[in-house]
């Protein structure tokens, strides 16, 4: 290979010879990351999915049932509104409630009954 003047060389001729590199450049550097991807595939073989919900696979164990809980209150208002007394209260009760009412008003009282009713058993 022959040594450039740079110094010497018109802007035209420097431009043709920036094109030129730029374009070397990008074929080895695509060339390279196409190499790289084959040898990273080699690495890391592709894991089946198992379930076809696109989820992680199963590194993680499945999520715990909890039993059916019944419901222990109940909106007046609504009779099939319902809550266990389990997780975030629903919007009927934190309304009443913000309204001065008291929890144990939307009490159901055959839950109440089946709670006594199973202490005494375990007693």
């Amino acid at each position: 290979m022959r040594k450039l003047d740079f110094e010497a060389m018109t802007f035209d001729e420097l431009w043709l010879l920036h094109e030129e590199i730029t374009k070397i450049l990008s074929e080895r550097i695509t060339a390279e990351k196409l190499e790289l991807e084959k040898r990273l595939a080699q690495l890391n073989p592709p894991e089946p999915i198992q379930d076809g919900t696109g989820s992680e696979p199963s590194s993680e164990r499945p999520r715990r049932r909890y039993p059916r809980v019944p419901p222990k209150y109940c909106n007046p208002m609504e009779p099939t509104e319902t809550w266990s007394g389990r997780g975030k209260q629903p919007r009927w009760l934190v309304a009443a409630l913000q309204s001065g009412r008291k929890l144990e008003e939307f009490r159901i009282e055959d839950s109440e009954k089946t709670t006594d009713d199973n202490s005494a058993q375990h007693t």
